[in-house]
């Protein structure tokens, strides 16, 4: 055993029990370590009480689960590269684990020293005993004291699932940015950015959150997943992908050459067919019950698709409009009951339920690239800094924007409108009238932005 292997082994995983809200959650229990003189003998014996006293909060499940996921760190992660707070975290992502146990035994002589640390996405909790000229059966006693001091108190598991709790209470209301040359930003307040670390220089499109877990897609087949946005998995599929959704318990993500792929959990994608493989679909989202995907279609018209599933999709028609018009759609959003989606040439069309759709007047004729809902108001913004809003899906009004670089992705979140765009763009706006720029603090191309 090598040592990265050896102190991963030190390692307690927890894994919450999804869709059993009423059982506990189960736990991976990997075998002790120890420094210095420990018998194999007195540890088997520790193995087991802690086993034993860990069955009163998780149900145990097997080793086997836990050293799969670790080959698959060591293939994704270069063996020097993999210190172990980071195989940590991608254990935690890959099997969506949110408690991470330790325990260490220390013998010298007659004297021995128990430490158990807990490790959440928060904080790192630690509990240490000292046994002096103890025997194993007086280091059982110690280690269940251990055990109840840590996890004793049950309320720290609740009745929704760990991970998926304490991921949204940890990034609530927080922004991410996709950006060209595999360009992540992150902002707390959509004021002050942070630049995080991608693992690739591909071109990042969209992004999105869901199941307590951020997906972005991108270039070449680019999906990467994070627990927190700040440390990112790198998965991988074909084609270019465009933007992606969360929606009924699903991922969907969208791109080039028809391409529709699926997810439960971000980690494991289904390709799906849509009738015309040559249609480039560039935005997706899901409201009541529906996803909605709008793209380019034959003859540089837009197309429209919808499901129920996301596995069997219908295509929709959109009015027609005036021979020869360029209306590619690029952008989907629901909000207050209503989808709108916007396109090329001041596109913009709206349905109350994805299947009949009505052409309304945006009094431009700049490309829309990006569309959301917040605070009672529809925000679409485009091409030269153009912004418009609508509290009425039918009249649209034009703001100023304070820039004439090209504005492509657009969210909602904490009380807050986020655009982002050409070179590091960002703006902000509390009512979507007036908006305000932050720096960014780089000069690469932000594609899409999103809040959960």
């Amino acid at each position: 055993m090598n040592l990265l292997l050896l102190s991963l082994s030190l390692l307690l995983l927890s894994l919450p029990s999804f869709g059993q809200s009423s059982e506990r959650p189960e736990t991976i229990v990997i075998p002790v370590s120890s420094l210095g003189e420990v018998t194999e003998v007195r540890k088997q014996i520790l193995q087991n009480t802690l086993e034993d006293e860990l069955k009163s909060h998780f149900r145990l499940i097997s080793q086997e689960k836990y050293e799969e996921v670790l080959e698959k760190v060591f293939e994704e992660l270069d063996y020097k590269e993999c210190n172990e707070d980071q195989c940590i975290v991608m254990i935690q992502e890959m099997l969506q684990v949110e408690n991470v146990f330790h325990l260490q035994v220390i013998g010298e002589g007659s004297d021995t020293q128990l430490s158990l640390s807990w490790r959440t996405l928060d904080e790192k909790r630690k509990e240490t005993d000292v046994c002096l000229g103890c025997g194993t059966f007086q280091l059982n006693d110690k280690l269940g004291g251990l055990v109840e001091k840590l996890v004793g108190v049950k309320e720290v598991y609740t009745d929704e699932p760990v991970v998926r709790k304490i991921g949204q209470d940890k990034t609530k209301g927080m922004f991410v940015s996709a950006g060209s040359f595999g360009t992540i930003l992150t902002s707390s307040d959509g004021t002050t950015w942070t630049e995080r670390t991608s693992g690739t220089s591909h071109e990042l499109n969209g992004v999105t959150y869901g199941n307590g877990l951020f997906v972005m897609v991108g270039d070449e087949g680019t999906i990467l997943t994070s627990l927190d946005g700040t440390i990112w998995t790198e998965r991988r599929a074909s084609k270019i992908l465009n933007e992606v959704t969360y929606g009924n318990g699903l991922f969907a993500t969208v791109g080039d050459e028809g391409t529709i792929l699926t997810s439960p959990d971000g980690n494991s994608w289904t390709k799906e067919i849509i009738r015309r493989t040559t249609y480039e679909l560039n935005g997706v989202t899901y409201g009541n019950g529906l996803f909605v995907i709008v793209g380019t279609g034959l003859n540089v018209e837009g197309t429209i698709h919808t499901s129920l599933d996301g596995a069997i999709w219908t295509e929709r028609r959109a009015p027609k409009m005036d021979f020869g018009a360029n209306w590619s759609l690029i952008g989907v959003t629901y909000g207050n009951g209503l989808f709108v989606t916007v396109g090329l040439e001041g596109t913009i069309f709206t349905s109350s339920d994805g299947t009949s759709w009505t052409q309304r007047n945006s009094g431009t004729s700049v490309s829309l690239q990006g569309v959301t809902y917040g605070n009672g108001l529809f925000v679409t913004v485009g091409l030269e800094g153009t912004i418009f809003t609508s509290s009425d899906r039918t009249s649209w009004t034009e703001r100023t924007s304070g820039t004439s670089k090209s504005l492509i992705g657009v969210t909602y979140g904490n009380g807050l409108f986020v655009t982002v765009g050409d070179e590091g763009t960002i703006l902000t706006s509390s009512n979507g009238t007036s908006w305000t720029k932050r720096t960014s603090g780089t000069s690469n191309h932000l594609y899409d932005v999103y809040s959960q």
